[in-house]
């Protein structure tokens, strides 16, 4: 697994308002947005494409474009649906789909409840988004769900990890395939109920209230 750690100073400033616990949720959902959309540029990084043809003004010259089968991006619900849209903004041309999964508070395991994933993911670069590494008991599932249906190429965009989540993911996945890890930080540690201290609390509650 490789992870990326995004070193950037508009990464922090706006990664420090989030934490921030009197961020209204409008700001906290458009300074999700815009993060993403930073991280995305760093998560693309290694996007397949292959050779395109075009004809300039003044001649014919041949870039790249993205290669088929296209990429696929995948929030994981709920939290996840508020990272979408500063992917795509990156990725217009990917695929989305949807995967529900949410963490049992008492034994901190992973349970599916919804899934619209493609049967076949055999050739796709698939992003999962998920904002909170914590435990790493959703990631790893969603991984392994994504690993199930072909997929081999995995890249995870998260806004930020606990040590403890990432070391879970790292034995998890082994060298089975290529994952790759993209965050905004790492933090320090988990608190006793596995939240990520200093953290920025619940990301579903602050980006669309408690329901």
């Amino acid at each position: 697994m490789r992870l990326h750690v995004a070193d950037h100073p508009l990464v922090a400033h706006k990664l420090t308002v989030l934490r921030n616990k009197d961020t209204a949720s409008p700001t906290f959902r458009l300074l999700v947005d815009e993060l993403v959309t930073l991280l995305a540029y760093e998560a693309t990084r290694d996007v397949r494409v292959e050779p395109h043809e075009v004809q300039t003004p003044v001649t014919t010259t041949v870039g790249v474009r993205i290669a088929e089968p296209r990429p696929l991006v995948v929030p994981i619900l709920r939290a996840g649906l508020g990272m979408l849209e500063g992917m795509t903004r990156l990725l217009p041309t990917a695929e989305v789909g949807f995967l529900g999964m949410q963490r049992d508070e008492e034994t901190l395991e992973a349970v599916t409840y919804a899934n619209r994933l493609p049967d076949d993911l055999t050739g796709r670069h698939v992003f999962l988004l998920d904002p909170m590494l914590a435990t790493g008991g959703t990631l790893v599932a969603a991984i392994d769900y994504v690993f199930a249906r072909g997929a081999r190429d995995v890249t995870a965009v998260c806004l930020l990890a606990a040590p403890e989540g990432i070391e879970v993911l790292e034995k998890a996945i082994g060298d089975r395939v290529d994952v790759q890890l993209v965050v905004a930080a790492v933090d320090e540690r988990l608190d006793e109920k596995a939240y990520i201290v200093p953290g920025l609390g619940d990301a579903g509650d602050r980006l669309y209230g408690v329901v």
